[in-house]
């Protein structure tokens, strides 16, 4: 097993920065964290994170683009929920924008139709308003609207009570 070297030349830092670039879409934040982890004086960061703009290794709509299909496709996170973690992120509306574009609205409404009926049917609770609530909750912390989330549970229990 390799040691953590303590100090790092400036081209020792940008190589380790591309390989870490390479292997997944970064944020500036991301990138900021790990060469202060490096302990990297403030000049040398600003010299590597340009070098990683310039070379392509950092794009931040890029990021955006497949932090948002990632995050939708793979853990069925709706558009507030991602829009809020890209936000946390500092990253800027205009790439927070584009990266929400990369979710078609039919598949949108697909995989939240699915989702809810899922929870809906997997929750046991006798407790009518019970039941709704942890629904609800769960929609709503996944990061879907609560206009969607209380109208599709309406739907649901009507359903259900048919």
């Amino acid at each position: 097993m390799q040691q953590k070297k303590s100090t790092y030349t400036l081209e020792e830092a940008k190589r380790s920065m591309e390989r870490y670039c390479v292997y997944q879409d970064r944020c500036h934040q991301e990138i900021e964290k790990k060469l202060r982890q490096m302990n990297m004086i403030p000049q040398a960061c600003d010299l590597i994170l340009l070098h990683l703009m310039e070379h392509d290794f950092l794009n931040e709509e890029r990021f955006s683009r497949s932090f948002a299909r990632g995050k939708f496709r793979i853990k069925q996170w709706g558009r507030r929920r991602i829009e809020m973690e890209l936000k946390q992120r500092d990253i800027s509306a205009y790439n927070i924008k584009a990266g929400l574009s990369e979710i078609s609205q039919e598949e949108y409404e697909k995989v939240f139709e699915e989702v809810s009926k899922k929870r809906f049917d997997s929750v046991r609770e006798p407790n009518v308003f019970k039941k709704r609530k942890k629904v609800a909750d769960f929609l709503l912390r996944k990061g879907f609207e609560s206009n969607k989330v209380y109208e599709v549970l309406r739907e649901l229990e009507k359903e259900n009570n048919s």
